[in-house]
């Protein structure tokens, strides 16, 4: 991850594992061959990931596979904050295709159980993954969570494309979690799609997410092309005691053609 200065306001490396994967499953950037590591004060974040093919057309869309993982944490053993949004502009040379293809709702996923989520929008299906929560509330010790990531496609209507990722946790009571992703084109020099994924509160606000791992391949949900040998993205999260923090990330291609 290239470094970035930090705003007065912010720390540098601020996105949590869920941000993380929306930017790089989104953008179809993740191209490290070694864990990437990053310590911003107390928060330690680790992530990976790659994508196949890694020879690109210079000219042409080409479809990709894609496999993130991720893990965030403190130093000190403390509750790390929740994300609240997630803003990411992409690549020019990136898309997200999702004509013709099945469709879900927010209103069919929520209060469903993974199993149940599957299987009314299994159509509908684009990727999966794991996923760990911490959930901490005051003077306890903190409760883990562990659940299945579905992603699913939610259509495309007046130029935005909708993602909703599900998860599903059982502590401290059972919870449907549905995050919705809304991107759309953009002209602004080097970025050429902007998304913005909404994530709710977990647990009320007491969950965050610790770690996740999770492969998107539907062929030709996510296509590249690689004109001039690297692939950028700067993204910002917002977190949910008031911090927010901006990263760019420039991964390397190789074109052909």
């Amino acid at each position: 991850m290239t470094k970035t200065r930090p705003k007065r306001t912010a720390h540098l490396g601020l996105i949590t594992a869920l941000g993380v994967f929306i930017a790089l499953a989104i953008a179809g950037i993740a191209s490290a061959e070694k864990p990437t590591v990053v310590r911003a004060g107390n928060l330690e974040l680790t992530f990976n990931g790659g994508f196949t093919p890694k020879v690109l057309s210079k000219t042409k869309p080409t479809p990709i596979k894609l496999n993130v993982s991720g893990k965030i944490a403190t130093l000190d053993g403390s509750h790390p904050p929740a994300l609240k949004e997630f803003l990411l502009e992409t690549d020019k040379n990136g898309a997200v295709n999702v004509k013709g293809l099945p469709t879900c709702s927010a209103a069919k996923l929520q209060s469903q159980d993974t199993k149940h989520a599957e299987a009314i929008c299994r159509p509908a299906i684009i990727g999966a993954g794991t996923t760990d929560v911490q959930i901490a509330f005051p003077e306890q010790a903190p409760i883990p969570a562990h659940s299945k990531l579905v992603v699913f496609n939610g259509g495309e209507k007046g130029g935005v494309i909708t993602f909703y990722i599900h998860a599903y946790i059982t502590v401290p009571t059972p919870a449907a979690i549905v995050t919705t992703v809304k991107i759309k084109k953009i002209h602004k020099g080097r970025f050429g799609t902007e998304a913005i994924a909404s994530i709710p509160k977990i647990a009320g606000g007491s969950g965050s997410v610790t770690s996740f791992s999770l492969a998107i391949t539907k062929p030709g949900v996510l296509t590249l092309k690689c004109p001039d040998g690297k692939i950028q993205a700067h993204g910002t999260a917002v977190f949910s005691d008031g911090t927010k923090a901006s990263a760019e990330v420039v991964r390397t291609c190789t074109g052909k053609g």
